[in-house]
């Protein structure tokens, strides 16, 4: 009973808050820059507001609104209008001006009931953790579900047992005593032994493992199938948020507050050598994938004058977010001007700033390409009653389509180290050649013990 009434009366205490929200939403400090601003001495005919898109810039405008209200500064033949745009760009900003409309409710509503939330857990369980606990701790309704979720993990590493696995690993020859190529192994994994497929945990123990070490060395083998596919492997979906912020920790180092404040540079732009002032990638808060027709057109675009018209997807990729809650009122993170080369910001930008433009400008550009085509290769080497085998795998690109721009010189100051290929080309050539029937003669063996290990603590880019 005590604790219905307890709910309930925060209930209607939040019920007053929100039926008294204009007065208890204005800020004295943007009050009293608001009643310095002489607009209803102004002549001009409109007010235009243009916060930032989405729930928290539709909320700005609406308390500005309702700040200016309370002090009759508005005149009664002023139209107030609220406009957004995605990018800082001169073609941006007056399409937006040819485009006003009025202050959405919903979206203000929606911040409301955010305010609501902070209202009936924030502002409630934070001074109980002042007094209780060190270190100033805060509740609420981001840090309380962050905190869930990392207790879980830490319960789930502290419960954890780890499972000792075994694998078998060998190396085949087409003839006693020498090896398939001078340059490369043909190693390959147990897959089936009496006849049953093998999962991680089939061979648990030293002893299986060496009892099956000696079975399959008195065996003999042969090339059982040589499965052969076409696989092809899409570009990922354009930036948002959390991905650029995972991304760039990740290829880059850099922090999530940093990426943040690097981006929010590039979002308010540069001036150029010719005076004309312009942002250089779209807004850098949204959980939206989408990329509007104007600029998937001039991706495209580059992509044929770049690299050639099979490379170009044959219609504009269209991504979409599968999240219900997803606000989706932004585009997805890209450049404002594609044909903006990273190069040609060199001087312009200082170095990081510059390696987190070409990080969005070439996500931007692939995720617009052909998919990769790879050429993969997984040969069957079994014994003459078909109870032991082992599979082999190899695969190579014959067509790089997206990948195309991770190799070209504009992306140089992001591409991952490079890595030998001539090895995997071999490998694939000589794999390409066997055929069922082919006989093999095993070369080595090797018994590999394994631990299975609890998940990792959360990093910052893993828990974006």
């Amino acid at each position: 009973m005590i604790l219905t009434m307890s709910i309930l009366f925060r209930f209607l205490i939040l019920n007053l808050i929100l039926r008294n929200v204009k007065l208890l939403s204005v800020c004295s400090l943007l009050l009293l820059k608001l009643s310095t601003f002489p607009i209803s001495s102004l002549r001009a005919d409109n007010l235009i507001l243009a916060s930032d898109p989405g729930r928290e810039g539709e909320a700005i405008a609406w308390h500005i609104i309702e700040m200016l209200q309370q002090q009759d500064a508005l005149r009664d033949d002023l139209t107030v209008a609220r406009v957004t745009f995605q990018e800082i760009t001169e073609s941006a900003i007056k399409s937006a001006l040819q485009t006003p409309r009025d202050i959405d409710v919903n979206l203000v509503h929606a911040y409301l009931a955010r305010r609501a939330l902070d209202f009936l857990i924030r502002f409630n369980i934070s001074p109980l953790l002042w007094r209780k606990l060190l270190g100033y701790q805060s509740a609420g309704r981001v840090q309380s579900a962050a905190l869930s979720l990392i207790c879980d993990r830490e319960i789930e590493i502290e419960e954890f047992k780890p499972q000792e696995y075994w694998s078998v690993e060998a190396t085949f020859n087409n003839s006693k005593g020498a090896s398939l190529s001078s340059n490369a192994l043909v190693r390959s994994y147990l897959t089936h032994f009496g006849s049953k497929k093998l999962n991680q945990f089939s061979i648990g123990s030293e002893t299986e493992a060496k009892s099956i070490e000696q079975i399959v060395n008195a065996s003999k083998f042969n090339v059982a199938d040589a499965k052969r596919s076409k696989v092809n492997k899409n570009p990922l979906t354009p930036y948002i948020t959390s991905t650029l912020q995972q991304d760039a920790a990740n290829k880059l180092n850099f922090s999530a507050a940093y990426t943040m404040k690097l981006a929010q540079k590039l979002y308010e732009g540069i001036e150029f050598s010719d005076g004309v002032a312009s942002g250089l990638i779209t807004y850098m808060r949204t959980d939206g994938l989408h990329i509007s027709d104007e600029a998937a057109k001039g991706i495209c675009s580059l992509i044929t004058e770049r690299y050639g018209v099979e490379y170009a997807a044959s219609s504009p990729r269209k991504f979409f977010k599968k999240v219900k809650n997803a606000q989706e009122a932004h585009e997805a993170i890209r450049p404002t001007d594609i044909q903006r080369l990273p190069s040609m910001l060199i001087g312009a930008l200082d170095g990081d700033s510059l390696k987190l433009y070409t990080l969005i400008w070439a996500r931007t550009v692939a995720c617009q390409m052909e998919a990769a085509k790879v050429d993969q290769i997984q040969p069957d080497i079994g014994n003459d009653d078909g109870s032991i085998s082992f599979r082999a795998a190899s695969s190579t690109v014959s067509f790089p389509g997206f990948r195309s721009v991770y190799e070209d010189v504009e992306t140089k100051a992001i591409r991952d180290t490079e890595t030998e290929t001539s090895g995997r080309d071999e490998l694939h050539r000589i794999l390409s050649n066997l055929k069922q029937g082919d006989k093999l003669f095993l070369g080595s063996m090797e018994l590999k013990q394994h631990h299975t290990h609890h998940p990792p603590r959360y990093s910052e880019a893993s828990f974006l």
